[in-house]
C-alpha cells in the first residue's frame, strides 16, 4: 500500500537534474495561445503604472494573478529552490506551490524540505499529493499534509499520462474521484485539482464540480512536457512506441475554453512564458496563470535574483499587454477585444456542437 522512499527520492532527483539541462517541453503541440489576437487600442488614455493586476482566487488576494506551481520537494536541493521561490512569492503578493509531498508521507524528517511559511508569512501558498495518494492514505493524513505546512490550499494533482510513461508510475487510477469528494468535505482549506501537462477537459471538469471541486489548474499541454521527461528518464527517447505519446494532452489555451463557463476558478499553466501569454490565458476566462519550468530555469541561471527578474519581467509583459488593450486592469482582459484564430477557433467550436 505504502510507497518506496528512495524511489521517490531519486525520482525527485532526476527530475531536477534533467530540469537544470535543458528544457523538455512538447515538440509539436503548442499552447495555442497564439491563436488570441488582442484589438490594439492606441488610445488607452491611463498610464502603465496605474494599471491594476490585482485579483482574488479561493478567497485569498492577489497582487498579481501569478502562481509558480508545484515543482519540488524531499531533497536538500528542493529545500532551498522552494525557501528562495517561496520569499519572491511573498515579496510580489502571489501565489506559490510545492511539489508532491509525496516525500512527507514516507519520511517526517522530509517536512523542512517542504516548509516555507517562515520566509512567506502571507503568500497563498499550496500544499500537493497525488489522486493515487489521496486513494492510499486516510483522508486524515493528507489533511495533515496541509497542516504540517501553514498551507493556504491542498493541490491533487491528476497526472495519468507520465504515470503511464513512468517506469515505476502507478497503473491504476481507480477511486480518486472519490477521494477528492472525500476531501472537499474534510479539508478546511480550499482543494485546488491540477493536471501536470495533459490539460483537464469539460467532460473531466463537470465531474470535479459535481464532486464539490471549485478550484481548477488546467495545466495544459504546449509547456514541459512530463511525459517527455519520464520518457527521457528512462533512456527512451528512441523508442517510437514512447515518444508517439510526448506531445499527448489538450493545449493550454483549449483547456482553459473547456473547463470556462462552469462556475470554476481556473488557473491557466501550461507553456505560459510571458506576459502576452498571460494576458491571452486571462482574456479566455482564466483567474489566475500559473508557471514552473520557466522559473526554475530562471533560478537555476541566476539564483533568487534571476527568478526574481523572470517574474518581474513577465509581470511588466502584462501590465503593458493590458493597457494596449485599452483595459485598466487585468480582470477586465475577459471582456477586452479580440479575435480567435484557427485552430483554436476550430476546436472550440467543434467541442461545443453536440454529436451524435
Amino acid at each position: 500500500m505504502y510507497d518506496n522512499k528512495s524511489v521517490t527520492v531519486k525520482r525527485k532527483k532526476d527530475h531536477l537534474e534533467l530540469f537544470r539541462a535543458a528544457p523538455i517541453d512538447s515538440r509539436w503541440t503548442t499552447t495555442l495561445l497564439e491563436c488570441v489576437q488582442f484589438i490594439h487600442c492606441a488610445l488607452p488614455e491611463t498610464a502603465l503604472d496605474e494599471i491594476d493586476l490585482s485579483t482574488s482566487f479561493a478567497g485569498h488576494h492577489f497582487r498579481a494573478p501569478f502562481f509558480i506551481t508545484g515543482i519540488t520537494g524531499g531533497t536538500p536541493e528542493a529545500a532551498t529552490i522552494n525557501r528562495t521561490l517561496a520569499r519572491i512569492a511573498e515579496e510580489f503578493g502571489i501565489g506559490f506551490g510545492l511539489g508532491s509531498q509525496r516525500a512527507m508521507l514516507q519520511d517526517d524528517d522530509l517536512t523542512t524540505t517542504y516548509a516555507v511559511r517562515e520566509v512567506a508569512p502571507t503568500a497563498f501558498i499550496a500544499g500537493n499529493i497525488g489522486g493515487v495518494q489521496a486513494t492510499r492514505y486516510p483522508v486524515s493524513e493528507i489533511c495533515r499534509l496541509a497542516d504540517r505546512i501553514g498551507a493556504s490550499a491542498l493541490c491533487i494533482h491528476l497526472n495519468p499520462a507520465q504515470e503511464i510513461l513512468q517506469p515505476e508510475g502507478d497503473r491504476s487510477f481507480k477511486g480518486i474521484l472519490t477521494a477528492i469528494e472525500q476531501l472537499t468535505h474534510e479539508l478546511d482549506i480550499p482543494l485546488i485539482v491540477k493536471e501536470t501537462g495533459a490539460g483537464i477537459s469539460r467532460e473531466t471538469a463537470l465531474r470535479l464540480r459535481d464532486a464539490g471541486v471549485r478550484h481548477l489548474d488546467i495545466a495544459g499541454a504546449g509547456g514541459t512536457s512530463w511525459i517527455g521527461v519520464e520518457i527521457l528518464r528512462s533512456h527512451r527517447d528512441k523508442d517510437p512506441q514512447a515518444t508517439a505519446f510526448w506531445d499527448w494532452g489538450i493545449p493550454t489555451a483549449a483547456a482553459v475554453c473547456e473547463t470556462g463557463g462552469l462556475g470554476l476558478e481556473v488557473i491557466a499553466s501550461g507553456g505560459i512564458r510571458t506576459g502576452i501569454d498571460a494576458a491571452r490565458a486571462l482574456a479566455l476566462g482564466a483567474t489566475l496563470v500559473g508557471a514552473a519550468s520557466p522559473v526554475l530555469r530562471a533560478y537555476y541561471a541566476g539564483g533568487l535574483e534571476g527568478a526574481r527578474n523572470y517574474i518581474g519581467s513577465l509581470l511588466h509583459g502584462l501590465r503593458a499587454a493590458t493597457l494596449l488593450t485599452g483595459c485598466r486592469a487585468s480582470r477586465e482582459l475577459a471582456t477586452a477585444p479580440r479575435f480567435i484564430r484557427n485552430p483554436l477557433k476550430e476546436w472550440v467550436a467543434e467541442r461545443r456542437e453536440p454529436h451524435a
